[in-house]
């Protein structure tokens, strides 16, 4: 099993709310980690050896470019009690289309951890893997209550989507 280290400045999560009155939306990179897992001679992954990964993004980096938001955001994150949120990689099964597979793994927001399931596309090149998904999370899964600022409310449905580039260590 081979081992890709994530590749912060090559990986961004977008992170996209809507509120009574606009979208908000984050852009971030940073994000730190690893996926083992074994690439066959064509590119796919074999999954007969059971893939396994582990990411963290640094609660701190998130912007809307709103300070007065990220304030609220980040004081109804708990950051300084929650500096990071994780997501460990538990399964995956391909999904019958070629380079798309089934991912089902914990995030942990605000020290709750919820079990997630998704598709993802997954490419190898070379020495890298490309990982590309989305997924909406209920912020009140996590015990967070959308921020309210003044007339802005935010709504609890948060689209997040993921580039990941990772190399392979070695």
């Amino acid at each position: 099993m081979a081992r890709y280290v994530i590749v912060p400045d090559r990986s961004t999560v977008w992170i996209d709310a809507k509120s009574s009155l606009h979208p908000i939306h984050s852009e971030v990179r940073g994000l730190l980690g690893f996926v083992d897992v074994e690439v066959d001679g064509s590119g796919a992954l074999d999954l007969s050896k059971t893939p396994s990964g582990h990411l963290e993004l640094a609660v701190d980096q998130l912007s809307s470019g709103n300070p007065l938001y990220d304030r609220e955001m980040k004081r109804r994150i708990e950051s300084r009690r929650y500096p990071t949120i994780v997501g460990d990689l538990s399964e995956m099964s391909a999904d019958g289309e070629a380079g798309s597979y089934v991912v089902r793994g914990d995030v942990t927001f605000k020290g709750v951890t919820q079990v997630c399931q998704d598709t993802m596309t997954i490419a190898a090149k070379e020495d890298l893997l490309v990982l590309e998904g989305a997924h909406t999370f209920d912020v009140r899964d996590f015990g967070m209550e959308p921020p309210r600022i003044m007339m802005l409310k935010v709504h609890p449905e948060v689209d997040v989507r993921v580039e990941i580039t990772a190399r392979r260590e070695g």
